[in-house]
């Protein structure tokens, strides 16, 4: 008996337009809803960004002149002495080098004002501008008459360059900083790879209690990782002390869950061909790891590693800020005493070796991946 023939197909209309859905203009309110409390909640404003721009003109300024070289200071001593009575002729002004100071009466009694002037200043560099105005100020003033002899140095700098003291001190500190992320990415990859085993669920899953490790493991890394390693780093410091070795702890702990969570997840994506393979020809489970699984993750784990360390150069420069060591100590101590041209050194060494740090991982990352 033929089969009946069912006709052709009747016709569909066109295709829903998926922005005619009621559901679409749901998500749509609920986004600008979502957008307009977020506005208000981080209470942006855009005009204070015009507003506050002067304030950040000198430190601005100080990134185009970062203190890096200098010269030998040398200090001009300009004097003037002061008569009581009007009856002893005054002296010339004295002083060294190209500095005189002058009075605007050399003779006089107590309880009179004296202004005093600078003659012949010596132009000074740019790292003492703020010297030259404070003394400008005090030229300019007017003094009760308490000494007999009135006194100013005049600083100025000559002879040739040299690294400044700035530069050396950052320098020094940019090494520690260094080593501390290593010795932090150190500590983390010596408990982390252990326990990445423990947290993938292709090695453990089918032990006796295997699902149960892997849970606590995994729980682990995600409860430890949730704390910055700012909040490390401030619990270290009152448990430790001050200094490099609670950056150390800090950024080791914080290293721990990190590198576990991505070797665990390097581990759980491997091949699992060789490790059937090897488990049927008898062996045991470390047998198998290290003839199935160790040969496939050396490479991800090397390169997870050295993306750590420059990740942990960075975060050293920010636990520093509690007591954590490195660089990001004494950038504090430049902040707050705006010393701006100081603190622009410590930046930019930041920046060239955090950039050069990065681009030797990402070389290295590439010929072994």
């Amino acid at each position: 008996m033929a089969a009946e023939d069912p006709g052709p197909e009747p016709a569909r209309g066109p295709p829903a337009v998926w922005y005619r859905s009621w559901r679409f203009y749901l998500v749509l309110v609920l986004v600008v809803w979502a957008y307009a409390y977020g506005w208000r909640v981080t209470q942006i404003n855009l005009g204070e960004l015009w507003r506050g721009a002067s304030l950040i003109e000198p430190f601005a300024r100080s990134l185009a002149s970062p203190d890096v070289v200098t010269r030998e200071l040398h200090i001009q001593q300009a004097t003037a002495p002061f008569y009581y009575g009007g009856a002893t002729p005054p002296p010339a002004a004295g002083g060294t080098g190209s500095a005189r100071l002058t009075l605007s009466r050399s003779t006089g009694s107590i309880g009179d004002r004296v202004a005093k002037a600078l003659l012949r200043f010596s132009e000074l560099p740019p790292g003492l501008d703020a010297l030259k105005s404070a003394l400008e100020i005090e030229a300019l003033a007017d003094y009760p008459l308490l000494v007999t002899k009135y006194k100013i140095n005049v600083p100025s700098l000559s002879g040739p360059l040299r690294p400044s003291r700035t530069l050396l001190v950052v320098l020094d500190r940019m090494v520690e900083t260094v080593f501390l992320a290593l010795m932090g990415t150190t500590m983390g990859v010596l408990f982390a790879v252990p326990l990445s085993f423990l947290g993938a669920k292709n090695l453990v899953g089918h032990l006796p209690a295997g699902t149960l490790v892997y849970a606590a493991t995994r729980a682990f890394f995600n409860i430890t990782r949730s704390i910055e390693a700012l909040v490390l780093a401030i619990l270290f410091t009152v448990w430790v002390g001050l200094g490099p070795f609670a950056g150390v702890l800090a950024l080791g702990v914080h290293s721990i869950a990190s590198l576990g969570k991505l070797y665990s997840e390097a581990i759980e994506s491997i091949d699992a061909g060789p490790i059937e393979a090897i488990t049927a020809t008898g062996a045991s489970a470390v047998q198998v790891v290290r003839y199935a699984v160790v040969p496939q993750i050396v490479p991800q784990f090397i390169a997870f590693t050295i993306y750590r360390w420059d990740i942990n150069v960075r975060f050293s420069t920010v636990i520093g800020f509690v007591g954590g060591g490195g660089i990001g100590f004494v950038l504090q101590q430049y902040i707050n005493l705006l010393q701006w041209r100081q603190a622009a050194t410590a930046l930019w060494m930041i920046a060239v070796v955090v950039a050069a740090l990065d681009y030797a991982s990402a070389v290295v990352r590439e010929r072994i991946v």
